[in-house]
């Protein structure tokens, strides 16, 4: 009778622990490749002692093994071990087309890379849109990943259209992208341009989703966002202190610089986004540059811009309404925002200190390689830090490009060879000031425009 009580409480908890855990289903028997099927490269795919083994060779392009079945909504968790030299990645909610890429895997990739870069757990979009998240925004993140072909448990929370990452229990992406899209799951060999990668080896093993139902998404944590959906905020954002300063349907919260009201012309709001119409490329001369009813202090501030050819304008932060300006745009430190190749303004100044996210006629902009370069009628994804200690940084595209210390020596001798030195030390130093975005006569576009104060 003890025995049957004792089977009984057994059973019990396990069904009680299996309720709150969720139910997970295995990808992999540990045996063998059945429910996987290869695509794209010959890369050689195995098992071996309980886990799938994947091999690079030569000539050939990037492999993935993929589960026959296809998801939606899931979480799946999985073990991985890496060789350093090597470069992989986990598809989720990925797809083949004819006539696309030649027939190969595209879609959501989590980033397996064991280099110095440390991008592991960021959100690339295979064959089509590039990166979507680069863990650059999160360090803490990025430390979470462990080389040298230690073993590494990943765990992707994909509901909805957001995607979550996790790396050894440390949150590292938090994506809400504009798609949402269903696809197969694909476990990526990559491919290889030197001989001596031949044979380099990627590790999975533990290999477990869950579905419907069961699913039970992690809370809010400290993990940077990257919100593609268009002027919103996500829970996650609120509890980090993020606001919105555009909120898609008008110019609440601005107002013309040196007045009190929004402008009547100009500036438009349409579908979303908020349009400075081009005129004769003059300064703030034609419909003005708007500000800020508030005011802010140490903050981190993210944004969208679409420029269009040869455009010019600027976001402009601690400004000066008080500083005489002759009638042009109001005084203030200014994130560049221009076309390098076909604007005259990116051959002035000095050492390329007026192109695209320099602090204008301060500092120039560290230039990103190429392929992390926007063409123009692109969306870019801006982002200027001030820290409570003064600290700058303006970003580009998921990479710190300035840095400078605000009322510094270094900061004020640069001052006092720029066109700002009639404005004296006082220029950029107000304790607190609104954010300004500029009207240089050319049309420019902004969306997801939002703040934090730190």
């Amino acid at each position: 009778m003890k025995k049957l009580i004792l089977l009984f409480v057994i059973i019990l908890f396990t069904r009680i622990s299996f309720a709150q855990n969720g139910q997970w289903t295995a990808l992999f028997d540990g045996k063998t490749l059945k429910g996987w099927v290869q695509k794209g490269g010959k890369a050689d795919y195995k098992v071996e002692n309980g886990v799938i083994l994947g091999s690079s060779v030569a000539n050939t392009p990037n492999s993935f093994l993929c589960t026959e079945k296809e998801y939606d909504d899931f979480i799946l968790e999985l073990e991985l071990s890496v060789d350093d030299q090597m470069n992989s990645g986990i598809q989720i909610r990925s797809q083949t087309k004819e006539g696309f890429n030649n027939g190969n895997v595209f879609g959501w990739q989590i980033e397996i890379d064991p280099s110095a870069r440390a991008w592991s757990g960021g959100i690339y979009d295979e064959a089509r849109r590039g990166w979507l998240y680069i863990p650059n925004i999160n360090p803490a993140g990025q430390k979470a990943f462990k080389t040298k072909e230690q073993w590494n448990k990943y765990r992707i929370e994909a509901i909805g259209n957001t995607c979550r990452t996790w790396i050894n229990g440390v949150p590292v992406a938090y994506l809400v992208d504009t798609l949402m899209e269903k696809g197969f799951i694909a476990l990526q060999v990559h491919s290889i341009g030197k001989p001596e990668d031949v044979g380099r080896k990627v590790r999975w093993r533990n290999i477990r989703i869950q579905t419907g139902k069961a699913m039970k998404s992690s809370p809010p944590d400290d993990c940077p966002v990257q919100n593609m959906a268009l002027n919103t905020l996500t829970e996650q954002e609120k509890k980090q202190g993020w606001k919105l300063l555009f909120n898609g349907n008008d110019l609440s919260g601005w107002r013309s610089a040196f007045k009190t009201d929004a402008p009547s012309e100009g500036w438009s709001v349409n579908d979303g986004i908020l349009k400075i119409q081009g005129s004769d490329g003059s300064e703030s001369r034609s419909f003005g540059d708007i500000v800020t009813n508030e005011k802010f202090k140490a903050f981190e501030f993210t944004f969208e811009f679409k420029l269009t050819e040869g455009a010019n304008s600027g976001i402009k932060y601690f400004v000066d309404e008080k500083f005489d300006s002759k009638g042009g745009s109001a005084i203030g430190l200014e994130y560049q925002l221009l076309d390098d190749a076909r604007h005259p303004d990116a051959k002035e100044g000095v050492v390329g200190n007026r192109t695209l996210a320099s602090l204008y006629d301060l500092i120039p902009s560290t230039k990103v390689e190429a392929r992390f370069q926007r063409k123009i009628g692109d969306w870019n994804y801006g982002r200027i830090v001030v820290r409570p200690d003064n600290v700058v940084q303006h970003w580009l595209n998921g990479f710190k490009v300035v840095e400078y210390e605000r009322g510094s020596n270094i900061y004020k001798a640069l001052v006092a060879r720029s066109k700002y030195a009639v404005w004296g030390d006082g220029f950029g130093m107000s304790e607190q000031a609104p954010i300004l975005l500029q009207d240089h006569g050319n049309t420019v576009y902004f969306k997801n425009l939002k703040i934090r104060e730190l």
